[in-house]
C-alpha cells in the first residue's frame, strides 16, 4: 500500500534550468570570468549548488581554487534564491499533486537544491505548505545520491519506506532510490543524461497525467 510520494524538485516538478543558468552567468560576470552556455549549465545540475559551482568554475578556468570556489558559491546562492523569473512547473504537475492529496497520500520533497532557494521557489509557486516534509541539499551533512536525505524525508512523514514511492528525473535520483531501497518512478522529461533504460526504476513516465495509473499499478 502506498501512503506517501516523495519528489525531487528541479527537473522533476519544475524546470529551473534557465534561471540557474542566468544566476551562474551573473556570478561569472561579477568576477570577470567568461559565461557558460545553457547546455553547459544544464549539465552541471544534479549534485547540489556546491558541485554546480565547482563544475562551472572548472569549465571556465580549468581548475578549482578553494578561496575562489567559496566566493563563487556565496555569490551563486545569493542570485539562486532570487532566480524565479523563468522557472516553470512541468505540465499537469499541479493536477497530479492535487489528486495525490485528494487520495489521502502524504507528499514529501527531497532535493539537492539548498534549503534557501528551495523555500524561496516553493513560496514563489504557492507550494510553501504543500509538502509535509522537505529536505534540501544542505539539510544534512550528506546529499543525494546518499540515501540519508530520502530516509530523513520519509521518517519525518511518519511513513515506512515500504509504503513510499520516490519520483525523480536523473541519475542522481535513480542512484538515491536504489541505495535507499525504495520504489522509484523516473520522469523522463528532466535533466538525465543516460537513456531511461540505463537507470534504476520501477516505472517511467513523461506525462504527469500517467502518474496515478503507474502508482496504482505497482505491486
Amino acid at each position: 500500500m502506498i501512503r506517501a510520494v516523495v519528489f525531487d524538485l528541479d527537473g522533476t516538478l519544475i524546470d529551473s534550468a534557465p534561471d540557474i543558468w542566468n544566476a551562474a552567468n551573473r556570478v561569472l560576470h561579477e568576477v570577470q570570468l567568461p559565461p557558460v552556455t545553457f547546455e553547459q549549465s544544464r549539465g552541471f545540475i544534479g549534485r547540489g549548488a556546491r558541485v554546480f559551482v565547482e563544475r562551472m568554475e572548472m569549465a571556465v578556468t580549468g581548475e578549482n581554487l578553494a578561496d575562489r570556489t567559496a566566493d563563487l558559491h556565496r555569490r551563486f546562492l545569493h542570485h539562486y534564491e532570487r532566480a524565479h523569473e523563468h522557472t516553470r512547473i512541468y505540465p499537469h504537475v499541479p493536477e497530479a499533486l492535487a489528486h495525490l492529496v485528494s487520495q489521502g497520500l502524504r507528499l514529501g520533497l527531497c532535493t539537492n537544491k539548498p534549503m534557501g532557494p528551495t523555500q524561496a521557489v516553493l513560496r514563489h509557486l504557492g507550494w510553501a505548505d504543500l509538502f509535509g516534509s522537505v529536505i534540501g541539499g544542505d539539510s544534512l551533512p550528506v546529499a543525494k545520491p546518499d540515501p540519508a536525505p530520502l530516509h530523513e524525508v520519509v521518517a519525518r512523514l511518519g511513513i515506512d519506506l515500504s509504503e513510499t514511492v520516490y519520483i525523480g528525473d536523473s541519475e542522481t535520483d535513480a542512484e538515491t532510490a536504489e541505495a535507499a531501497d525504495v520504489r522509484f518512478g523516473l520522469y523522463t522529461e528532466g535533466y538525465r543524461k543516460a537513456p531511461p533504460e540505463a537507470l534504476f526504476h520501477h516505472f517511467q513516465f513523461g506525462d504527469y497525467r500517467q502518474l496515478g495509473h503507474h502508482l496504482h499499478s505497482l505491486p
